[in-house]
């Protein structure tokens, strides 16, 4: 994708959660989405620790971003049904990066799985799935 193409993608999610989180799309390729958060203060667990949320934000947004990516002819949007997260680690600074994958790419449902890594030790910090219903003007 066009470096024109990742500062659209990016113009997007300003003012919305992925901007709000800090999510930077470093490639928009609908077979693999990737892209980054810096682990700031407010995005912290009272523990300390990377909030899970936080690390939803980014890589449910990669999904979305591929989601839309492959709509498939007469699709105008998608909305998520279901996601499941397993967290193996979490960060307290540094940069976590995310990639997501298409599974299967349907007429009515599109199916994504992710990872969220810690760019310092390349470590697993989650893996995710999430599935997609794709929807069509009435």
């Amino acid at each position: 994708m066009s470096e024109a193409g990742l500062d659209a993608i990016n113009a997007v999610s300003e003012g919305k959660l992925p901007g709000l989180v800090g999510l930077v799309i470093t490639n928009g390729d609908p077979a693999r989405v990737e892209g980054h958060i810096d682990v700031r203060e407010d995005l912290l667990a009272p523990n300390g620790f990377l909030h899970a949320a936080s690390i939803i934000a980014l890589v449910d947004s990669l999904c979305g971003y591929g989601a839309m990516a492959n709509l498939p002819e007469g699709a105008t949007s998608f909305t998520t049904v279901e996601l499941k997260s397993n967290f193996m680690g979490t960060a307290r600074e540094g940069r976590v990066l995310g990639e997501a994958r298409p599974v299967h790419l349907g007429r009515t449902t599109q199916v994504w799985d992710a990872t969220a890594r810690h760019e310092a030790d390349g470590k697993v910090l989650a893996l995710f799935r999430c599935t997609q219903v794709l929807l069509y003007a009435r």
